[in-house]
């Protein structure tokens, strides 16, 4: 392997939470848009926009009101769904027309993200989730910023999960 391919390939982002709830639950709050509503982003937002196309091709684009902020666009473009075990999509920071834009706050931040969510069925009926996340096509100083922020992508997942058990326990 060259040193520019080693430079160019990101670690990936992996995170895994063990739901209290079955797979079909868990699969649903991922892809029906009310429920989505109810629980998707960091702690301290809510979803103002949850329209969703669930197909290989389709969408999800979301508004996320952090607080009294302005809100925050984003959209998930689907490649893979294999029901109840995986989804593949690329997510990335939007308008609200759905254009591809970059993330508001961090320039240097990569524009796509491939995401693959898994589904696990785990003992006494619960529910093993995991998210992996690496950079599409970075460049030098996208991919730095990408492996850089694990901390802080940590953070957003832990808020963002523990939003999903407090929900699913909710319609369990």
């Amino acid at each position: 392997m060259s040193d520019q391919t080693t430079r160019l390939s990101s670690r990936p982002f992996i995170i895994s939470r063990v739901f209290n709830a079955p797979r079909d639950l868990v699969w649903k709050c991922f892809t029906d848009p009310h429920h989505m509503q109810q629980w998707w982003g960091p702690k301290g937002v809510t979803i103002a926009k949850s329209e969703m196309d669930f197909r290989v091709g389709g969408t999800y684009h979301y508004a996320m009101q952090p607080g009294s902020g302005p809100l925050m666009w984003g959209r998930m473009v689907f490649r893979e769904i294999s029901p109840k075990d995986r989804i593949v999509f690329v997510n990335s920071f939007s308008d609200e027309a759905g254009g591809l834009t970059r993330h508001p706050m961090a320039p240097s931040w990569p524009i796509e993200l491939l995401s693959v969510f898994t589904f696990e069925d785990h003992p006494g009926g619960q529910t093993k989730f995991t998210v992996q996340w690496t950079p599409l096509n970075p460049t030098e100083e996208e991919r730095a910023s990408f492996d850089s922020g694990h901390g802080s992508m940590t953070m957003g997942w832990t808020g963002t999960l523990d939003k999903l058990e407090t929900y699913v326990a909710t319609v369990n």
